[in-house]
């Protein structure tokens, strides 16, 4: 099964520029979701601009969870099927290095302990957990590259209000 958009196969340029975390309402987006692809076309063209600047994508494991959630709970049987397999092929060709995308790390069991400490202040803030997972990636990467663009790319005003310049 392949897919007909040129980002598909497309990896990002090596040059050292922003750094996008993609949130799950943007893969949804990307990969034609039922009922969460609104915004699909501007989305698209905003994924072409960011491969063009040479961006690395990052796709956290709480969007990759999430998406195959809404996958499993939106269309019907052959939607979510055909969904099922474009994000199946989207996400093992990121692990394989051969799209846009990188998998964030899989998280080593300190840094989730540090997580669940940070829980409560969250919740309080009515930020689930993976959300609060994204934000954390967010400031490993600020840490990581002080002198890189760092941000958030999500639909919602919350999680996008995250980009820090260098």
């Amino acid at each position: 099964m392949g897919c007909a958009h040129t980002w598909c196969t497309r990896t990002a340029l090596p040059v050292l520029m922003s750094i996008c975390i993609v949130d799950t309402s943007v893969f949804c987006n990307i990969l034609e979701v039922p009922n969460l692809c609104q915004e699909r076309e501007q989305v698209l063209q905003r994924l072409e601009e960011l491969i063009d600047e040479g961006a690395t994508l990052l796709l956290p494991l709480a969007t990759i969870y999430e998406t195959g959630n809404h996958i499993a709970q939106n269309g019907d049987g052959r939607q979510r099927r055909s969904a099922a397999e474009r994000f199946g092929e989207q996400v093992d060709l990121a692990l394989q290095g051969e799209n846009p995308f990188t998998p964030t790390d899989i998280n080593e069991e300190d840094e989730l302990r540090q997580w669940l400490a940070q829980f409560p202040d969250y919740a309080q803030q009515e930020v689930g957990f993976d959300d609060m997972s994204i934000v954390e990636a967010f400031h490993d990467e600020c840490e990581r590259h002080p002198s890189r663009r760092v941000f958030i790319w999500a639909l919602d005003d919350d999680l996008s209000s995250y980009d820090r310049e260098p």
